[in-house]
């Protein structure tokens, strides 16, 4: 799920192509089991958090691994490739960490990830000096900021709270130039630590510290971090459809972002077990469920797995530009994201906007008993539903509510990852998808 509120080419087969096909090797040599599956569902979370896609983001081709997986189930389940070899390409710019990330305050080190995290678009640098800590009275007295603008900087690390880093917009030009000197900056959050992606870079490091971890009575910093701007970086949306047996011209559209934040360093990186490995989830158990011969729809199911939403919708925004589906023809689009938890139910964004639609979810729902609540928000841009609903598509983003709370964070592990209404859910969108696809 984000916090952010180039055609399509044919291309032979790659080396992701042939990652595809060795992790989806092995789903390919037998029939695909019966949907909804909870063995499978697990062992496609801790497959898409695995080390070994690092964090599915822009460090050592996380994000092209994970979507390798997904060309391997989607050609096991006997999908039909809407782009060539099932990628829709596309560019972007984005920040990226990908070597060192160590932090001293005096001589205790602190944890990447845990303890600090880079600000998405930190510059890299190599620092060693002073801690320069801010007076707040820099924002209310002009003999504090005269002080100020007769203190060196140039060696100094600027440290500050939260609430001053929101304030510096407010202080003159002259004052915030100079702040600006300093070589590194270091705000101090009182909450948790939340990361997320960029698509530029500041010319210094800037890092985000965990209030409680950094000590009081610190002078010095020792602070390294390479980061790395790559101004157009290939990736790829992973779409793929089952046609319809009676209208195939029309669809019903399973969407869910497959990357994550990526790395933080050599050390570290984002799982992204809940986001969103659960909503990747979700789609291969329906995409199983619709390739069974004897549930195959009257309308075509288009499962579109998209990436860099965390970098601010990319590969949806791409898709409605660049659509390889009629926009029109689509009847009705689920995005699926943060599905892994559910103790206190379910929320459809876009539920006040569509509201038949969600009329009908209540319905269902009602009969079936599957979540204790289903809430309706409204319009928001906080996920891969946003660009189509925005175009006119009927498009609802689903999430469950309650458990736990890691969200950005190397805490999202899958692990700890309840799954607590992961199969009330998928009987409710499957009822859903039924009556929408049923051409009635």
């Amino acid at each position: 799920m984000s916090l952010l509120s180039n055609r399509t080419r044919a291309f032979p087969l790659s080396c992701l192509t042939r990652l595809g096909l060795l992790l989806g090797g092995a789903l390919a040599a037998t029939a695909p089991a019966a949907a909804q599956d909870m063995a499978r569902v697990r062992q496609a979370i801790t497959q898409l958090t695995a080390p070994e896609l690092h964090g599915r983001g822009y460090v050592q081709g996380g994000e092209q691994r994970a979507a390798a997986y997904l060309q391997g189930r989607f050609r096991a389940l006997g999908l039909q490739p809407l782009a060539p070899e099932y990628y829709q390409f596309f560019t972007l710019p984005v920040n990226t960490f990908p070597g060192r990330a160590e932090l001293r305050a005096d001589n205790q080190p602190l944890q990447p990830g845990l303890d600090f995290i880079a600000a998405p678009d930190s510059g890299p640098g190599n620092v060693h000096g002073p801690v320069y800590q801010l007076d707040s009275l820099v924002f209310t007295q002009s003999q504090a900021r005269q002080k100020l603008l007769a203190t060196p900087l140039a060696k100094s690390v600027l440290v500050l709270t939260q609430a001053q880093a929101k304030r510096l917009a407010d202080l003159p030009p002259a004052v915030q130039a100079h702040l600006a000197t300093a070589t590194a900056q270091l705000t101090l959050m009182p909450g948790k630590l939340t990361a997320s992606v960029a698509g530029e870079q500041a010319p210094r490091p800037r890092l985000e510290v965990r209030a409680a971890a950094w000590p009081a009575s610190a002078r010095t910093v020792r602070l390294r971090l390479d980061a790395r701007l790559e101004p157009a970086y290939r990736t790829q949306n992973v779409v793929g459809y089952l046609p319809g047996t009676a209208r195939p011209d029309s669809f019903v559209v399973v969407s869910a972002h497959y990357d994550h934040l990526g790395r933080l360093g050599r050390d570290t990186y984002f799982p992204g077990a809940n986001d969103n490995a659960s909503g990747v989830a979700m789609l291969l158990e329906l995409a199983a469920y619709y390739a069974q011969p004897e549930n195959r729809p009257a309308y075509s199911v288009a499962f579109l797995a998209f990436g860099a939403e965390e970098a601010g919708l990319v590969g949806s925004r791409y898709f409605v530009e660049h659509p390889l589906i009629p926009l029109p023809a689509i009847r009705v689009l689920t995005n699926l994201d943060l599905l892994g938890t559910g103790s206190e139910g379910l929320t459809v964004v876009n539920g006040r906007v569509f509201e038949n639609q969600f009329a009908r979810l209540q319905r269902l729902n009602a009969v079936g008993g599957y979540v204790p609540s289903l809430a309706a928000r409204g319009r928001a841009a906080n996920s891969d539903h946003f660009p189509f609903s925005e175009r006119g598509v009927p498009a609802l983003f689903f999430y469950t509510r309650g458990g736990i709370t890691a969200y950005h964070d190397v805490l999202d592990r899958p692990e700890t990852l309840p799954l607590t209404a992961f199969s009330a859910v998928f009987g409710l969108l499957r009822d859903f998808l039924n009556g929408a696809a049923s051409g009635k």
